[in-house]
């Protein structure tokens, strides 16, 4: 069972036990603020949903403890929680029904990120706790909280509410906001391991020149921002590339233009290998889009890092290529026959 299954099962048993000592899993109110007071607040910034307010009200849980277990006691939910804690709190806790769609994170977590209603932290496992920004994509440790200003709106009385938020939504203040979040993570990606992102850089500038002519980037994962930044979704819309939210997407896409075929590379320095399941997922994905052929890579940084990885999980699917960076001359093609 994938861990995101058992948090989803350890969530709908919190619920289940809350109804059976006669309590709601979830009050009414979190730091005085309820779902009432969010819907009028995000529809003053016409940005109102369902789903929005719930997050809103999710990342406001101060009466529940952290979902990060490695965390203090007194560390709660609303200090910081990963897209699948939101996701759960909303989808399970909230409304008892399943779990929102990690990828819904577009809709219901992006827009508030983009006005800075939202900020992006990262769990510092060594020193236990929270720092700005996101300095290593895909990780299980990238979270989000509210911004204190929008926190102080929400909270405000009836008649000073739309004050505040008149000033903490003019554009001098959202710009001044979204720089000092912005130089506060880069100042955490400057100071954090960045050795997967260094990889997915080497696999575009080394290995894609020399082991894929022809081939150009069309996309890569190396943030936990923006999943599809403008430039590449230019580029995909130019390629006749089309991405869903159901499409789990590689840390780098590339594209020949003569043969019409994509290639995949995912960068693997503590998991994520092109396996069969990658291989049948991105493979329906080239289908879809009416591509001609799809290839694949594994990249390792180190001959130690493959090793442990294969030694332990031998997950890399038959048919497909691993590059090691340290030993960057020639890759290698998994090949298989039936006994």
């Amino acid at each position: 069972m994938s861990a995101l299954m058992q948090l989803a099962d350890k969530i709908m048993a919190m619920r289940e036990a809350a109804l059976a000592r006669g309590e709601e899993p979830v009050p009414d109110v979190l730091q005085g603020v309820t779902k009432d007071r969010i819907a009028e607040v995000l529809r003053a910034l016409d940005l109102e949903t369902a789903d929005q307010v719930d997050a809103v009200f999710a990342l406001l849980d101060d009466e529940r403890r952290s979902w990060f277990t490695t965390l203090p006691d007194d560390v709660t939910f609303s200090a910081g929680a990963t897209v699948a804690h939101v996701g759960c709190h909303v989808g399970i806790l909230q409304r008892g029904k399943s779990k929102l769609d990690r990828e819904g994170r577009d809709y219901w977590i992006k827009p508030l990120r983009q006005i800075g209603a939202i900020e992006p932290i990262f769990l510092d496992s060594k020193r236990k706790r929270f720092v700005p920004g996101h300095p290593k994509a895909k990780s299980g440790n990238s979270a989000y909280r509210l911004d204190p200003g929008f926190v102080e709106i929400l909270r405000s009385s009836e008649s000073d509410w739309r004050t505040k938020l008149d000033a903490w939504s003019a554009e001098d203040a959202k710009r001044a906001r979204l720089r000092f979040q912005a130089e506060q993570a880069e100042a955490t990606r400057a100071a954090t391991d960045t050795a997967h992102v260094d990889l997915i850089r080497a696999c575009c500038e080394v290995y894609a020149p020399r082991f894929l002519p022809g081939f150009e980037v069309l996309y890569v994962d190396d943030a936990d921002g923006d999943r599809v930044s403008e430039p590449e979704r230019e580029r995909l819309y130019g390629s006749g590339i089309e991405i869903t939210l159901d499409d789990a997407m590689p840390d780098v896409l590339l594209w020949n233009r003569q043969t019409d075929a994509l290639w995949v590379i995912e960068a693997v320095t503590s998991d994520g290998e092109v396996d069969h399941h990658k291989v049948d997922q991105v493979r329906a994905f080239a289908m879809r889009n009416g591509k001609s052929t799809v290839g694949f890579t594994t990249a390792y940084p180190t001959w130690k890092v493959a090793a442990q990885r294969q030694g332990r999980h031998k997950n890399v699917a038959p048919g497909t290529y691993i590059w090691i960076r340290e030993d960057a001359a020639k890759h290698y093609l998994a090949e298989s026959f039936e006994i």
